[in-house]
């Protein structure tokens, strides 16, 4: 009797706390879909949902098959987005009104498209370049551009479900990614013939794309492994926002809750990259760096991380969007002494915003980086003192614990308190995102060089986003440690 009286007891217990649980998941859910109703309104960019090729078939059509069906996906978005907007609709500010300066289709050149860029003379490799989430093949044109001048053919996909309309995003998932990826690798052998050095550069998203087709090749045992791993603010790790996204999206199963299926509704008046952001984008982020993550330590387990090329990354030590502790716990310390650096890119500690730092701000990097010796290098850009304006390079080799440091012909902006995770790949002369845009290139909008001043809710955008750095003023330096890896340019013919 006692033990039944027990049991008894125990099981109201469980029964009041799944009642319990219950109750403040489905107050969750009731609170997100009322707060969901606030804001704008959804458009037809968000509720199309384009028909990109199946994985399946990405593989099979091969690099041209790609570019063909992505000029009918292109061609199908005019004809239902931009040549039926609403008159509320046709407007400077839309990217989808063919009216618009930035509209893509009428500037010099669409980089929302997949490209190749060809080198002067014979190639001498080739390199894939793989955007990261909301953007497009826009982002790593900076770079490919300098592989191209290098000898290199430099190949970047529009990676599926970018470069179109925001609503492709709520039905893509990263497997598709990773189709786009293994057929750009395809082309990219193909072009650069039997033996020749291949790269992978991936920036955000793309650069988890990247490791994991790295890491597919070397459990395949792959004869043709690619050489190079270049990372731009690697997604290895997001917040523990994103595990969980999903459930922020259920109350959209009810029509009336459509816009619960969006972490954020913005105007679209980038041209090379969505403002909005759907639920399932952070979804198959944190499924992709979940399932890398998971790949990594078990091959790092097993001893079998040996025949992964050296990897070069470089990353912000402030970065809102993807966790810089990840790139080090969940990558760098799983990596083999195969020769691997690590660039990381200081807050400014000479600004005048100095006492606005907060506690944590300008103690991450040590609290980031494990005590050495290492099996791979560190190379910090700093000034390390209120008093030290111009920017030094200090680096820790492999196996070593005593720091080299060097100064740089480079200073910190000094209205720039850090860097940001959008920033790395763009200079400063960048016509769309740069601090000092290139006069020769227009692409409807500078987004770079906006200082805005005024009253709260006046703009029709988010300050956060104008605020944010999205020029990289150390581009130079990380252009020219990408280049010493590059083959020397051949001769022009």
């Amino acid at each position: 009797m006692p033990v039944r009286r027990l049991f008894g007891w125990g099981g109201r217990q469980v029964r009041r706390a799944l009642i319990l649980v219950g109750a403040c998941l489905l107050t969750l859910l009731v609170v997100r879909a009322w707060d969901s109703q606030r804001g704008a309104p959804l458009e037809a960019w968000h509720i199309l949902v384009p028909r990109e090729l199946p994985r399946e078939a990405i593989e099979e059509a091969g690099w041209n098959g790609y570019l063909a069906a992505e000029e009918r996906l292109l061609r199908e978005m005019r004809e239902t987005v931009s040549r039926r907007l609403d008159p509320k609709d046709r407007i400077p500010l839309n990217r989808y009104f063919e009216g618009s300066p930035a509209y893509p289709a009428h500037l010099p050149r669409d980089w929302n498209r997949s490209y190749v860029l060809e080198p002067e003379g014979p190639a001498q490799g080739a390199a894939v370049f793989l955007h990261g989430l909301t953007d497009s093949p826009y982002s790593l044109r900076h770079l490919a551009r300098r592989y191209a001048a290098r000898g290199f053919v430099a190949i970047a996909p529009r990676l599926p479900a970018h470069g179109t309309v925001p609503g492709a995003l709520t039905a893509v998932e990263w497997e598709d990614w990773m189709a786009a990826t293994r057929m750009a690798l395809r082309e990219a052998r193909r072009r650069a013939g039997p033996g020749a050095p291949v790269h992978l550069v991936g920036f955000s998203n793309g650069a988890a794309l990247a490791l994991m087709q790295a890491l597919d090749m070397l459990e395949a045992g792959d004869p043709e492994p690619v050489t190079r791993i270049v990372l731009v603010s690697p997604m290895v790790g997001v917040t523990a926002f994103a595990r969980f996204a999903r459930l922020a999206g259920l109350p959209a199963v009810f029509p009336a809750f459509a816009k619960a299926a969006w972490l954020s509704i913005s105007p679209e008046f980038n041209p090379f990259k969505y403002n909005s952001f759907p639920v399932n984008g952070a979804r198959q982020s944190w499924l992709l760096t979940d399932v890398l993550q998971q790949r990594l330590a078990r091959l790092a387990r097993e001893g079998r991380l040996g025949p992964l090329p050296p990897v070069l990354t470089f990353q912000s030590v402030m970065d809102a969007t993807v966790s810089t502790a990840a790139v080090l716990d969940g990558l760098y310390a799983r990596l083999p002494a195969n020769g691997s650096e690590l660039v990381l890119f200081d807050i400014n500690r000479a600004t005048r915003l100095g006492p606005l730092f907060r506690p944590a701000s300008e103690t991450a990097l040590e609290r980031l980086l494990p005590p050495p010796p290492r099996r791979y290098r560190v190379t910090v850009l700093s000034n390390r003192s209120p008093d030290e304006a111009g920017m030094a390079e200090e680096s820790l080799a492999a196996g070593e614990t005593a720091p080299r440091r060097q100064p740089l012909e480079l200073d910190y902006p000094p209205d720039i308190y850090s860097l940001s995770h959008i920033a790395l790949p763009f200079p400063v002369t960048d016509a769309l995102y740069g601090l000092k845009p290139d006069p020769e290139e227009d692409f409807g909008i500078r987004l770079g060089d906006i200082a805005p001043r005024g009253e709260r809710n006046t703009l029709v955008v988010d300050l956060d986003s104008l605020l944010r750095v999205s020029s990289n003023p150390f581009f130079p330096y990380l252009i020219g440690r990408v280049e010493e890896g590059i083959a020397p340019a051949p001769p022009a013919r």
